[in-house]
């Protein structure tokens, strides 16, 4: 089964009704034992990356998250669930569930662009890569945020967007990918992003994480 984690950030409506539509059997959870017996993980969320850190430790789904992981369960994590999986964010210096070395960053406050980051932007991903299967190269997709993933290893980044600056608009390590724009708002192609998940084998042949 499907489990789409509730942790109090938001957006699992939108995230629900793509599910529906793509006829997707799932269930939202806030139970850790759900998480660790799921067949699939779809981590959502907008809003304060810091308090939903804290929201996780205190139902205890930061330790399942983690533990997700290392049984290799397939985890999608899309915009405050793609960027509290590094280390840390920037959002008031919070810690994070450290799944991908980085950091969630803050756009420059000295750029000339608006932040947040609201609307559609064309995303550029790594040639063949599975979760973008029969989506076009540069195809657009709709992004809300202010802070943008920013891993330790430019190997884990999958694709990327301008915005003033280049950034890492999805990861990959192990079983885990996670996108900062909003699959379940950016219409067709988000749609086939996410049947690209749910139709993704779970595989173990690949650590949850590299060494140091």
């Amino acid at each position: 089964m499907t489990v789409v984690v509730d942790y109090d950030a938001g957006n699992l409506r939108s995230v629900e009704t793509a599910l529906h539509h793509l006829g997707e059997k799932h269930v939202i959870s806030t139970d850790p034992a759900e998480l660790i017996g799921a067949t699939k993980i779809i981590f959502p969320g907008v809003g304060d990356g810091a308090h939903a850190m804290g929201v996780l430790r205190e139902r205890g789904l930061d330790a399942a998250m983690v533990a997700a992981m290392e049984d290799h369960i397939p985890i999608l994590g899309i915009c405050v669930g793609c960027q509290i999986v590094f280390d840390r964010t920037e959002e008031r210096d919070a810690e994070c569930l450290g799944l991908v070395s980085g950091t969630a960053r803050r756009f420059p406050s000295d750029s000339e662009l608006k932040v947040p980051h609201i609307g559609w932007n064309q995303v550029r991903y790594s040639d063949d890569h599975w979760l973008f299967a029969g989506i076009r190269q540069q195809t657009s997709f709709y992004f809300v945020h202010s802070y943008y993933p920013s891993p330790d290893d430019e190997h884990d980044a999958i694709a990327w967007t301008e915005y003033g600056i280049q950034f890492a608009a999805a990861v990959e390590r192990g079983s885990l990918v996670a996108v900062q724009f909003h699959p379940e708002k950016s219409g067709e192609a988000g749609l086939r992003l996410l049947r690209n998940f749910l139709d993704r084998e779970r595989r173990t042949d690949r650590p949850a994480r590299k060494d140091g």
